[in-house]
C-alpha cells in the first residue's frame, strides 16, 4: 500500500486543465493522491483537434522524467482527429464500449513505445464520452438553475439519452451543443462550466458518469497496490 501517489493528467485545453486543478485535485488530495495538469503540447493550435502524435510525444516524455509518477490523459472524444483505434471504432456503439475500445487502443501503443518505462502499469488512457461538457449533466436541478433555464429541459434530455455520458456526439446535439442553445450562444466553458462542475461535485459526478467514476476508482485502486 502507498502513502501517497502522484498522477501527471495530460489534458485537451484549458478548462480540463482548470478542471483538474481545481475541481478534482482538491478531492483526490483527499485521499494522498495528487493530480496535476499539463496541456496537449500543440503550438498554435486550439482544443478540439486533439491528434495522438502529439499526445504520445507527452506521454512518453512525462513516463521518462520519473519513474515513480503516473500518467493519465483526459481529452473528449468528440474532439479526437487522430488516435489509435479511431479507425476501427464500430459505429453506434454505446459509451462504454467507445471508451473500452478507445482506451485500450492508447494503452497498447504507448506499451509499445514506453515498456521500458514501466507503461503497462504506470499509463491510465481515459477519453471522456462524449465530452467534458456531459459531465454538467450530473445534477440537473444545478444545470437549470446556473443556466436559468427550467429543469425539465435538462431532465428530458437525460431521459431521452439515459444518463450524462450518453448524451451524443451530434453536430447540434453533443452536450456543448446543447448548453450553446441554452445559453443563447457560445457558453462560456472554462468560467461557467468550471463554477457549475464545483456546484456539482465530484461524488455527484461519479454517481451518474460511469467512466468518470471507473477512471477516479483506478487512482484509488493504485492506493492499494504494493509500495
Amino acid at each position: 500500500m502507498s502513502d501517497y501517489i502522484e498522477v501527471i493528467a495530460i489534458v485537451e485545453g484549458k478548462t480540463e486543465q482548470v478542471f483538474v486543478e481545481s475541481v478534482l485535485q482538491p478531492y483526490l488530495a483527499q485521499q494522498n493522491i495528487f493530480i496535476s495538469a499539463t496541456q496537449v503540447s500543440k503550438p498554435g493550435q486550439k482544443g478540439g483537434d486533439v491528434r495522438f502524435s502529439r499526445v504520445s510525444r507527452d506521454i512518453e516524455r512525462h513516463l521518462k522524467q520519473r519513474p515513480d509518477t503516473y500518467v493519465t490523459t483526459l481529452v473528449d472524444y468528440y474532439g479526437v482527429k487522430e488516435w489509435p483505434g479511431l479507425d476501427t471504432l464500430p459505429a453506434g456503439l454505446e459509451p462504454a464500449r467507445i471508451a473500452e475500445h478507445l482506451n485500450g487502443a492508447a494503452r497498447a501503443s504507448v506499451v509499445e513505445q514506453c515498456a521500458a518505462q514501466q507503461a503497462e502499469r504506470r499509463f491510465i488512457p481515459f477519453i471522456a464520452v462524449h465530452e467534458f461538457e456531459a459531465w454538467l449533466f450530473s445534477d440537473s436541478a444545478i444545470l437549470a438553475a446556473e443556466l436559468g433555464i427550467p429543469e425539465p429541459q435538462v431532465v428530458r434530455v437525460l431521459e431521452e439519452c439515459g444518463e450524462p455520458e450518453a448524451v451524443n456526439n451530434g453536430r447540434e446535439t453533443a452536450p456543448s451543443k446543447r448548453l450553446d442553445g441554452w445559453s443563447g450562444g457560445k457558453f462560456a466553458k472554462t468560467s461557467k462550466g468550471i463554477a457549475i462542475a464545483e456546484r456539482i461535485g465530484i461524488p455527484q459526478m461519479r454517481a451518474q458518469c460511469p467512466l468518470f467514476n471507473a477512471w477516479i476508482a483506478r487512482f484509488e485502486a493504485l492506493m492499494l497496490e504494493p509500495a
